[in-house]
């Protein structure tokens, strides 16, 4: 006897959120390291410590609260990229409060805020940010591909789907403006697009 209509759907559905969760992973990992994308200064080393203590901040006193921040978002995605959760457990609040301090953020600011929400399971905040930067920029692929990442982690996949219908739709125009986000995070749009693959064209 054949599955029911039921179960194959129940079993689609699990096969799409099981494919677009390890999508996520794949897309903060790409992203991880190198996190500044060309024309970025590299970050410089953290410093070193003793062994007794434990990973120390980079020194953010001479840098304005844009640059401390993208200094602690780097710290993180390197760290996760080295699977070093002592110093993302550490850092993880550190960069999510200091993009909480920078007076305006730009589309960019707030993709490495939401992606940061993301890591730390604070899923509205992430939605907000990315629904911030689509009030401004409705087509802007970043604000599109985090408000579905954000919408999927609520349990929200009607809503994820549509996020990445909208990306599938946007993604030649976006692309061809040639932002210099695009430019610097260029390495993340393949895992954006099998995403958007999954999620956006899966009825």
């Amino acid at each position: 006897m054949g599955a029911s209509p039921t179960a194959t759907h129940t079993s689609g559905n699990q096969l799409v959120w099981w494919m677009a969760g390890a999508l996520l992973l794949g897309l903060v990992l790409v992203i991880a390291y190198p996190v500044y994308g060309p024309g970025r200064a590299a970050p410089a080393p953290p410093a070193a410590v003793g062994p007794a203590a434990g990973p120390s901040p980079p020194d953010l006193t001479s840098m304005s609260s844009r640059e401390a921040a993208d200094r602690l978002f780097d710290r993180v995605m390197r760290a996760e990229s080295a699977d070093n959760s002592t110093e993302v457990v550490q850092f993880l609040p550190m960069a999510i409060a200091a993009y909480g301090l920078v007076e305006t953020l730009d589309a960019d600011g707030r993709f490495h805020w939401a992606l940061l929400h993301l890591m730390g399971q604070f899923n509205v905040e992430a939605l907000e940010n990315a629904e911030e930067t689509l009030s401004q920029q409705p087509d802007h692929l970043f604000g599109l591909a985090t408000a579905g990442d954000a919408s999927l982690a609520l349990g929200d996949s009607a809503s994820a789907r549509e996020y990445y219908r909208r990306w599938l739709d946007a993604y030649e125009t976006e692309r061809a403006k040639n932002l210099v986000e695009y430019q610097e995070h260029e390495g993340v749009f393949p895992e954006m697009r099998a995403t958007a693959e999954v999620l956006g064209r899966n009825d």
